[in-house]
């Protein structure tokens, strides 16, 4: 049976990479295939998909649309093109913007929000919008695991090591992985200049646009300022940030139809729904929960832990490595609470600290997920974002853009950590 989950998973990324029109379909049939032949039992199906994640990109892509409508996205384009020099700075402070958010707030929400002011800039200056929007994407994943609060992984980790928000800045007399975040951030920027060097002609907006509806940005705002709050609430229900982004989703519709008294935009906007998004990671969430209850995962934690052997460089090494290699084809999520568990154990055995491993696990798989358009739900979305305005991105368009990233950010944080808590 391991054997079988492992080829259909296999056989699932590779028709993604070499038919990318129809992914919804190859992970929906995958998850099919595992649930009829018992790789996952169906009394698992539901508890395998992640409603949270789900929930979030529903509520959110709902205010989204309002936000766009209202032209504050295109404002916001003005005014970030006054302030550049040309189309390369304009991409680099995207990028930085999108991260500073995610660092406090689900790199989902980020995307869903940030994207559409990258794609009105794009509009304005006639440009193809693929490596902006994936720069912000990647840029939103890469800072997930600075904060406590910034990502699943960030928030599994503090509670099994009994961490609270301020242990990521500073813990036990040391800099805490968010300045190895951070400044994976910064070496990334180089990254950015490279890739975009050719973008050089210069931006300004030629008049500012008129913003026509407030209340979408007030929910955006509204919305980001509840997820920081939630992420503080303790025994919250695991839901809790799809239920904040669903509930301001309905007020947003509500106080609409009470202002223009009619469905017009309440149509629009469930029209514009990215169900392809909705369903790739539907079918996403069934197959690694399939390959997880197959053991698979398991294997690969072992695996990992028996090459380290007894050398805490090497083990480190290849906790960091293998965790960006493992994150890019499945969900990091049930991966690192696989690894947790594992790594205390080895680090009591080796009579260390386990902070050194736990840190390079989690800037591992939290990154890792940048190498693939389907390692992350950011990505995803950023993909079916691009995809909604008739641009389809290949698995070779974004590891051009998420490889260089994702090596130059693990790097630097590799160095980091190993320096300040080895």
């Amino acid at each position: 049976m391991k054997t079988f989950a492992l080829i259909i998973f296999i056989l699932m990324y590779v028709l993604m990479i070499a038919l990318p029109k129809f992914r919804p379909l190859y992970a929906l049939g995958a998850a099919v295939i595992f649930l009829v032949s018992g790789v996952l039992p169906i009394d698992s199906l539901l508890s395998s998909i992640n409603w949270n994640v789900l929930m979030m990109i529903v509520g959110t892509m709902v205010i989204v649309d309002y936000f766009i409508e209202s032209k504050m996205p295109n404002l916001m384009a003005d005014v970030l093109l006054d302030r550049s020099k040309n189309v390369m700075w304009v991409t680099v402070f995207m990028s930085l913007f999108s991260g500073i958010i995610s660092a406090f707030i689900d790199n989902v929400a980020t995307v869903l929000m940030v994207a559409p002011v990258g794609l009105a800039v794009c509009k304005k200056l006639r440009i193809n919008p693929v490596g902006m929007i994936l720069s912000i994407a990647v840029s939103s994943n890469l800072q997930g695991a600075a904060t406590l609060v910034g990502d699943t992984t960030s928030i599994m980790l503090g509670d099994y090591a009994n961490m609270n928000f301020l242990d990521f800045f500073w813990m036990n007399g040391r800099p805490g992985i968010f300045f190895a975040v951070e400044l994976g951030a910064l070496a990334t920027v180089p990254i950015i200049m490279f890739l975009f060097r050719n973008d050089r002609q210069s931006v300004k907006a030629k008049e500012h646009t008129t913003v026509t509806d407030h209340v979408p940005t007030v929910m955006l705002l509204v919305m980001i300022a509840a997820l920081i709050a939630a992420s503080f609430w303790p025994d919250a229900p695991s839901t809790i940030n799809g239920i904040i982004c669903c509930i301001l989703a309905v007020l947003t519709v509500i106080i609409d139809l009470i202002r223009q008294k009619k469905t017009a935009n309440v149509r629009r906007a469930l029209v514009n729904l990215d169900l392809e998004t909705v369903v790739l990671l539907t079918g996403l969430f069934v197959v690694i929960g399939g390959i997880t209850q197959a053991g698979i995962i398991d294997d690969f934690a072992g695996f990992i832990v028996k090459v380290g052997g007894n050398s805490i460089f090497l083990l480190y090494t290849i906790i960091v490595w293998g965790s960006v290699l493992i994150s890019a084809f499945v969900d990091n999520i049930p991966y690192v609470a696989t690894m947790l568990p594992v790594l205390t154990a080895v680090t009591a055995s080796l009579g260390v600290s386990p902070y050194l491993l736990y840190f390079g696990l989690l800037s591992g798989a939290t990154l890792g997920g940048n190498l693939t358009p389907i390692g992350a739900s950011a990505n995803v979305a950023a993909v079916g974002l691009l995809k909604k305005e008739g641009h389809t991105v290949s698995f070779g368009e974004f590891i051009k853009i998420g490889l260089p990233f994702t090596l130059a950010a693990v790097l630097v944080g590799y160095l980091f950590i190993w320096i300040f808590w080895s």
